[in-house]
């Protein structure tokens, strides 16, 4: 009975434990733009590295999970300035919005208007140092965060690998 159990035991861990990911050194951005790219460690850190500083990461229900320290990192909006939408008006621009992957499927979702007409765009960074390790030596890189979130962690991204451009219909 004891073998019987530790082999059950043993099948569990092996089929549901989490496959360890490789971390991203690089995200496409495609979906509804003009031109399709790729965005590089090195390409982020063309941009203005802001200073974060340290922020506590919670689940769902606002409960703390951990703490983040002497973060830096690049506005997404920043990064997504030299990206042209395929739109016919403007206008338009208020449907568009950005699905965010991680590398295992893991999905962020960010409106345009919430990036570029909110407070809330002042605060969603593709991190480029945490706790003193930079991007490209971090377990889970690249990493994003919505430091203005209340719940942090459902919008905390890690191993970015691509950024969908589309449009609500």
């Amino acid at each position: 009975m004891k073998k019987l159990l530790l082999i059950a035991l043993l099948y569990s861990t092996t089929v549901f434990a989490q496959e360890k990911l490789n971390p991203t050194q690089k995200f496409s951005i495609t979906g509804l733009v003009v031109k399709q790219s790729v965005i590089t460690i090195d390409s982020i850190m063309q941009y203005k590295v802001q200073d974060i500083g340290e922020m506590n990461v919670t689940n769902h229900l606002g409960e703390f999970k951990h703490k983040d320290g002497r973060l830096k990192g690049v506005l997404l909006k920043d990064i997504l300035s030299h990206t042209a939408f395929k739109t016919t008006s403007h206008k338009l621009l208020s449907t568009f919005y950005f699905v965010c992957q991680g590398i295992d499927g893991y999905k962020v979702v960010y409106s345009w208007n919430e990036l570029y007409n909110t407070e809330v765009g002042n605060y969603v960074f593709i991190l480029t140092e945490k706790n003193g390790i930079k991007a490209d030596k971090m377990p889970e890189s690249l990493q994003m965060s919505s430091a203005a979130d209340f719940k942090t962690g459902r919008r905390y991204l890690h191993n970015l690998d691509k950024i969908i451009v589309k449009q609500a219909e």
